[in-house]
């Protein structure tokens, strides 16, 4: 009989001890998830930049590409060529098209010198019978005669000479042409250099040395790394309390216990709301609709994008 109360009394015992470890492990887990919510913040999403995906604007041989992801690059530096030598060579042959025409130009002043010393010819020839006909040593059909040699001769000029013109703004105007075409290609050898378009750092490599590209070929990615948004979401309760141009504080998530503070600046709030996304927390987790929002943060080196941080808003 003893015995059987013993082993009642240990079964008590033990069952005692089951009933203390869960309550230990209850009141664990909710000063865990009290923990946690205190480290929530009022918006939280991830960080991302301005993304600029660099296209070829001319076709051919790319002959250099000196750039590897993660390389920080500056705003119009060269980073690669593309073989120009058949835009050269037409640039070349329009320049000697150019020349011939010049070539081809009459010398106004040379194509009249003949017709106009004739004219001065006969005018000292009608002085000379002028003079003759006052002392009626000269007829007056010799006078008339060489008026009438005089205005042909005129007439010649202002023909010869109003041909020549035009002639000479043909050439003009065909020259012209000529030259916006040069232009036109001093412009796409000009793009055939490989630039940054923003000082930014390399995120992927589309292209390499040797590779024939087209215009509209994706060639590279680069992003403006130092000034860097945080896009988060919060719920509608906290619009009245941030506007565009405020000042939040922003934290980034290294992992772990392991977080930075940063300044940051909200430069964009959505005027649409939006489902809580599932991978998104917000302070009130009852909300099912959530307003996203930009803040611009001055990143240290250490902001990644993809990287998920939060933000709290000053009150």
């Amino acid at each position: 009989m003893k015995s059987s109360i013993v082993r009642s009394n240990r079964i008590l015992s033990g069952s005692n001890s089951v009933k203390a470890l869960l309550i230990l492990s209850v009141l664990s887990l909710i000063a865990l998830s009290c923990g946690r919510d205190s480290e929530m913040h009022d918006a939280s999403g991830t960080f991302e930049a301005t993304e600029i995906i660099v296209s070829s604007e001319v076709g051919g041989k790319i002959l250099e590409l000196n750039i590897n992801e993660g390389d920080s690059v500056e705003g119009g530096a060269v980073v690669g060529q593309i073989d120009t030598i058949q835009l050269y060579l037409k640039k070349r042959q329009l320049m000697a098209t150019v020349r011939a025409l010049e070539a081809r130009r009459p010398e106004l002043r040379k194509q009249i010198a003949a017709i106009e010393e004739q004219i001065a010819v006969q005018t000292r020839e009608k002085e000379r019978i002028e003079r003759l006909l006052k002392a009626d040593a000269a007829t007056g059909k010799q006078l008339d005669d060489i008026n009438s040699s005089i205005s042909i001769l005129k007439k010649q000029l202002e023909a010869q000479r109003s041909s020549l013109t035009n002639t000479s703004g043909g050439i003009t105007e065909d020259a012209a042409a000529l030259m916006i075409q040069t232009e036109q290609l001093n412009d796409q050898l000009q793009r055939s250099r490989i630039t940054s378009p923003i000082n930014g750092s390399i995120l992927a490599k589309y292209a390499e040395a040797g590779e024939v590209t087209a215009p509209g070929k994706p060639l590279f990615k680069v992003a403006d790394m130092n000034d860097i948004q945080l896009k988060a979401y919060i719920t509608s309760d906290l619009l009245t309390k941030i506007k565009p141009g405020e000042s939040v504080k922003v934290f980034s998530d290294f992992g772990e216990e392991e977080s930075r503070e940063y300044e940051g600046k909200v430069i964009w709030i959505s005027d649409k709301a939006e489902f809580t996304p599932k991978t998104i927390q917000t302070r009130s987790e009852r909300a099912n609709l959530v307003y996203a929002v930009k803040i611009a943060v001055k990143n240290d080196g250490y902001l990644k994008i993809g990287m998920y941080g939060g933000a709290d808003i000053k009150n």
